[in-house]
């Protein structure tokens, strides 16, 4: 179960993940001169609103909260949360290069999205499962990904050292049907409202030309 923290304090943690934007990478590719379609994995602390994040991003043409980086095939919510699977709760991003970048896509998850420097937690929720990672499928993004934290750390972006880990994505497994789109279907929970719908204010706020009109609705 998650750490339900509904306090002022559990409210400002959450905003801390969501600060000023941060500066352009400076190592990307550039938009693809045809639409397509191209994978990315993200985790950072619960996917609930790491997935929401990206539906409301343009170009992005599907987020799925699930599981990677850990041992466990075919692990249930259950198992992740006892943190002894290995995996993190992440999020599948399918996105078109045309519209959106990964850099793109790495600058809002490394600042709207999630707080990088927190060590194996995420606001209220602690253990490894909740861990920032960047689970590359190429060698364009851990490239990309590579540079861009050098990139922050040399420009202390962040008063502390970021701790994302970067790790090959060997497997992506997708969490049960109740976990997606679970922002829009539960907007007043208490765990939503502190953690999450905060970080769709920083993305509406700091990104608006990488921001959709409509977010994403429904499970892929």
């Amino acid at each position: 179960m998650r750490i339900m923290i509904a306090t002022a304090v559990a409210s400002l943690l959450a905003a801390a993940a969501c600060g000023a934007p941060l500066p352009t990478p400076a190592t990307d590719l550039p938009r693809a001169s045809a639409p397509g379609t191209q994978t990315a994995v993200f985790a950072g602390g619960c996917f609930w609103g790491v997935e929401a994040v990206f539906r409301h991003m343009k170009g992005v043409q599907s987020a799925v909260s699930g599981y990677a980086g850990g041992r466990t095939k075919n692990p249930t919510y259950e198992d992740v949360s006892t943190g002894m699977t290995g995996h993190a709760e992440a999020v599948e991003v399918k996105f078109d290069p045309s519209q959106v970048t990964y850099g793109e896509l790495l600058r809002v998850f490394m600042s709207a999205a999630h707080d990088p420097t927190e060590l194996n937690r995420q606001g209220p929720d602690v253990g490894t499962q909740y861990r920032s990672a960047l689970f590359f499928v190429n060698a364009d993004q851990q490239r990309i990904a590579r540079a861009y934290v050098a990139q922050l750390d040399g420009a202390k972006a962040y008063s502390a050292k970021i701790v994302t880990e970067l790790a090959p994505l060997t497997a992506f497994y997708p969490a049960e049907a109740y976990h997606q789109d679970y922002l829009a279907r539960h907007p007043t929970q208490p765990y939503i409202v502190y953690n999450d719908l905060p970080k769709l204010e920083a993305l509406k706020r700091d990104y608006p030309a990488l921001t959709r009109p409509a977010p994403l609705r429904g499970t892929p």
